[in-house]
């Protein structure tokens, strides 16, 4: 049986609910910070005009959100990688035509990583 020695003469499993509930505040608090803003994320779309070559779930010139997501599924560098391709103007090829990606304008980079885990979530 785990005592509550430490903390007074409390029930024998509070020290155990205490570290559980830290835990989980812990969890809560990461998942937070994860979280994607999708109305942020789909307004730098619109602004970047990203639609025009991109789209969530069909290919265009460009390769769906989806299909994005997909290659990069599983890669812990995968939202460094995409936000390093939306902020250095990449060469692409399209129609075997080769052109620079255009760089994604945007306020600061935490908008870009947003915009890079809105793509990671379709």
């Amino acid at each position: 049986m785990i005592r509550n020695d430490v903390f007074g003469h409390g029930h024998p499993l509070t020290f155990v609910k205490l570290l559980l509930g830290v835990s989980m505040a812990g969890a809560t608090l990461c998942a937070q910070a994860q979280a994607v803003d999708v109305a942020a994320a789909e307004a730098l779309v619109l602004a970047n005009k990203c639609n025009k070559c991109h789209s969530v779930d069909k290919q265009k010139d460009g390769p769906s959100f989806q299909k994005t997501a997909a290659k990069y599924k599983g890669k812990a560098d995968g939202e460094a990688k995409l936000f390093t391709h939306l902020t250095t103007a990449p060469m692409i090829e399209i129609d075997g035509i080769k052109e620079e990606h255009t760089k994604i304008k945007a306020k600061d980079d935490a908008a870009v990583k947003n915009l890079a885990k809105y793509i990671l979530t379709r």
